[in-house]
Parts: C-alpha cells; sequence; structure tokens
C-alpha cells in the first residue's frame, strides 16, 4: 500500500502531541476518524487538532482510554468500542489504518491487538536518525521520519495455517472465507495468492457439490495464479498442491468435456466421494447412499458403453429374455410411462449378457443383501436405523472388488500443508 493512499478509517492514539496527529489526518485523509486517549486528551484534539484538519471526516468518534498507563483497561476500552464502531461505520477487514504515535506503551499494546482484525496499516512518525532509509519529513521546522508497515504480512501465516485445516477437514466454505479475509488484510504484492487460495477452497467446495464444470473453471483460474506465486516463491508446499490440483483439474476437464450421457469419470468420483464422506467427515449416511450410487453408476455405464442401454430409458427387447417380462410387467413407471431399471436388474442384465462384473455382483450378493439391505434402512434410506462404519467399509471394499477400480483411478483432493 502505498504511503500516502487515503485511509477509508482512521485510528489515532494521542496523548499531548497534536502536530503528529494533524500531520497523519492531513495526510491519510480518512473518510472515518477516530481518537483514542485519556479523557484528558478531548480538549487538545478540540483545540489543537480539528482546526487544522484540511479535509474533515465524514464521521468521527473517540474512545476513551480510562488509564493510559496499564494495557488491560485501555485494552478493555477498544476491544469493546471498536467492532461496534467498524461495523456501523461498515469498515471491512484490512480498511482501517492505526497511527501510535501519541501512544503510551500500554495504549500501543492495547490497539495493535485490538485492531488487528481490522487494521492493515500501522503508521508511527519518529525521530530521524542518521544513515536512516525511512521517508523523512519534517514536522512544525523538527525533521521527523514517517514509519509504517503492515502486521498481516507477518500475521498471514498463521491464518494460513487455520484456513489449511478447515480445508483438509472438508470445510471448503470456512476455509474460502478465511482465505478472503487474509486476502483484504495483506499488503498487494500478496493479495494475488490469497485470492487464488479461496478460489481454489471454492472450486473443492463446488465440486462436493457435484457443480462439475463451475469447480474445474475455479480449478484452472487458481492453479494458473498458483503457479505464478510459486515463481516469486509462495509457501512451502505449494509446489506439491499444484500437482495434485493439476490433475484434479485434468479429472473435471474429461468429465466436463466427456459428450456421452453416461460418463465413466461420475462413477469413479462418486466413490471417491463416499470415501471422502467417511474418512474425512465420518458421515456414514451420506457416505452409504453415495456409495450405492456409485456402485450402480458403473452399472449404468457398462449397460451404456457396452450395450447402448439406458436405464432409466429402456425397451424390454434391450435386456437378456429372462428379464425381458419382468421389466414389461414391473419396471413402467406410472410417471413418464419409461421402462427404467432397478440397481439390482441393472446387475442381472449385465450378468445375462456375459458381463465378468455382473457374474461377479451375482457371486457377491449373499454377502452384499444385508449391506445394501442395512442402506435401504438407513436414516437417509427409507427407514430408521444409522449406518454403522463397518457397514461402509464392507460395502465398500465389495464395490472395489466388483469394479476393479484402482485407487490411482479415483481423483484424491489434495492435502494443504503451507
Amino acid at each position: 500500500m502505498a504511503s500516502d493512499s487515503p485511509a477509508k478509517a482512521l485510528l489515532v492514539a494521542i496523548t499531548d502531541g497534536a502536530p503528529a496527529a494533524v500531520y497523519t489526518v492531513n495526510r491519510l485523509k480518512p473518510e472515518l476518524l477516530c481518537f483514542f486517549g485519556p479523557e484528558s486528551a478531548k480538549g487538545l484534539v478540540e483545540s489543537s487538532v480539528q482546526p487544522r484538519i484540511d479535509t474533515m471526516p465524514r464521521k468521527w468518534d473517540w474512545i476513551v482510554a480510562p488509564d493510559a498507563t496499564r494495557f488491560m483497561a485501555c485494552y478493555q476500552a477498544v476491544a469493546r468500542a471498536l467492532p461496534d464502531m467498524m461495523r456501523t461505520w461498515e469498515v471491512q477487514p484490512g480498511e482501517l489504518a492505526v497511527d501510535l504515535t501519541g501512544a503510551t506503551p500500554a495504549m500501543a499494546a492495547a490497539l495493535s491487538l485490538a485492531s488487528l482484525p481490522f487494521a492493515s496499516r500501522i503508521v508511527m512518525i519518529g525521530q530521524a536518525g542518521a544513515g536512516s532509509d525511512d521517508e523523512a519529513i519534517t514536522i512544525d521546522g523538527q525533521a521527523q521520519v514517517w514509519l509504517q508497515g503492515n502486521p498481516w504480512d507477518e500475521a498471514a501465516a498463521q491464518a494460513r495455517q487455520e484456513a489449511c485445516e478447515q480445508f483438509n477437514r472438508g470445510s471448503f466454505a470456512a476455509a474460502a472465507v478465511l482465505f478472503r479475509q487474509i486476502e483484504a488484510r495483506v499488503s498487494g504484492g500478496q493479495k494475488p495468492m490469497y485470492r487464488a487460495f479461496a478460489d481454489l477452497a471454492e472450486g473443492y467446495g463446488l465440486w462436493e457439490r457435484f457443480q462439475y464444470r463451475q469447480a474445474w473453471d475455479k480449478l484452472k483460474n487458481a492453479h494458473k495464479a498458483l503457479e505464478m506465486a510459486s515463481v516469486w516463491g509462495g509457501p512451502s508446499g505449494l509446489k506439491t498442491v499444484l500437482m495434485g490440483v493439476k490433475q484434479n483439474a485434468g479429472f473435471l476437464e474429461k468429465l466436463v468435456l466427456d459428450p456421452n450421457e453416461v460418463k465413466e469419470p461420475l462413477a469413479l468420483d462418486l466413490l471417491a466421494h463416499a470415501r471422502r464422506r467417511a474418512d474425512v467427515e465420518h458421515d456414514y449416511e451420506a457416505a452409504m447412499i453415495t456409495l450405492v450410487r456409485s456402485l450402480e453408476a458403473f452399472a449404468q455405464y457398462q449397460l451404456f458403453k457396452q450395450y447402448k442401454i439406458k436405464t432409466w430409458d429402456l425397451q424390454p427387447e434391450q435386456l437378456p429374455e429372462a428379464l425381458r417380462e419382468t421389466c414389461r410387467t414391473c419396471f413402467l413407471s406410472d410417471l413418464d410411462g419409461k421402462y427404467k431399471l432397478p440397481l439390482h436388474d441393472q446387475f442381472r442384465a449385465l450378468a445375462g449378457f456375459g458381463s465378468q462384473m455382473g457374474q461377479a455382483y451375482l457371486a457377491q450378493w449373499p454377502k452384499m443383501k444385508p449391506l445394501l439391505d442395512a442402506a435401504n434402512q438407513a436414516v437417509l434410506g427409507h427407514g430408521f436405523e444409522s449406518i454403522k462404519p463397518e457397514r461402509f467399509n464392507q460395502l465398500c471394499e465389495i464395490v472395489v472388488k466388483l469394479t476393479g477400480v484402482s485407487d490411482v483411478s479415483l481423483p484424491r483432493f489434495p492435502v494443504l500443508n503451507l
């Protein structure tokens, strides 16, 4: 942030030095201005600061320090008043500048801590020193230096860890919010990287909701921006993350651009999704429902690929002869007048065609039946019994065995260790 860029809001600590406060206000030209100091400093502000302000702020206020020498008293005053003031003034994170020039040590510590969620610029006017590279200024004929910095350029690393933990727990929306907050607070050079991290989290959140095209777009853009950030360094572990994101974007590209009505990558994604629900979130109800859906998707893909059968709209004559009469009498939908093939009969049809996967399904049927019954009687199925983790794990093992899917075929979300 340029040293002379206007501040939306400015919080000035003041005890007895009016000229420095006047200089800061006139230089930063805030729309909103607040002073923080002891009650005794109010008269100084009214007599020696306000009359010398070139452009009066749109709003201004005051936070009284009960005891300028005690940290806790100062901190309580600021911490209680500042959030409500920022909310009322509609100041977003990163839009506050804080001037510590007139602060006592207790006031400076309190302001630095309490303003951290809102401030992206800390300024101070100090004494000029020989050989200093700081910006030299003159106030009332006295040589001074203008000092400023952004504490979030360092604090961002710790906040980034929290965002990464949310991401790794599958809380992608929460991670995106944290990354956006960091983006708003850090200095300009770091903003594109945190914007990309937020886009990345949003992209995986869209993926979890099966919004594949939007997720692909987000991941592509995030990968490009993070790749640029890695050229200039970036946090450790970024290159490993980029490899995973690139693979995921490639998987989504195949899924999105596949012109077929029935897509194998969808079945693979459903199986990976079910595993994440179980392994990351321990949500075995959702995991079981998704696992059964993935099993059906594998069967639908084989039927469509080899026999051009759409399980949601078929003709009895397309099926093996042993299933045709059952299809005519049992599978006609009253809603749209189309024949629809249920999951179990999809595999019976595959077995009738001589498919290895269909025959393996029938061979495993004694083991699968109680597991599918458990899914059917689950709370998210049609019953009232919660799914036990071992039921999910048993069915998942059978599905992997039936389909012949290897782990390398499944999309794997990256782990953010940055």
